[in-house]
């Protein structure tokens, strides 16, 4: 595998929190339609899982990538509250996968901008 691009990542990682957004606000408009199950997209971690990147040790002293520094994986949730209607979205779930998805988008984006400042930084000569 070849090296892997900051840029390209965070793109990549903007159009899935675009996506699950556009999932959560599907869920939150049928919110009161009978029988709508709500909808979530695969965590971004699993994604990235699917690529292997090997790490280079350039020192004797750098700390090994084993298997055990790789993060858990992650559970999926399922929704709150049935009602009646068969309807399985819960609002306040929603919201809170939508406070999480700003909160991360805040996060790419700020990455992104400190990535590039360095970046202008040591174009400059």
């Amino acid at each position: 595998m070849g090296p892997v691009y900051l840029f390209d990542l965070a793109s990549s990682h903007a159009s899935w929190l675009s996506l699950r957004q556009a999932t959560i606000a599907s869920n939150v408009a049928n919110a009161n339609t009978p029988g709508y199950r709500a909808k979530d997209i695969e965590p971004f971690g699993k994604i990235l899982d699917t690529k292997v990147v090997a790490l280079a040790a350039t020192s004797s002293m750098h700390i090994s990538g084993g298997p055990s520094l790789r993060p858990q994986g992650t559970r999926k949730e399922t929704s709150w509250e049935v009602v009646h209607s068969g309807n399985s979205v819960s609002l306040e779930q929603e919201m809170l996968k939508a406070g999480d998805i700003n909160r991360d988008y805040s996060l790419n984006t700020a990455i992104v901008k400190s990535f590039h400042r360095m970046f202008m930084t040591s174009s400059k000569t």
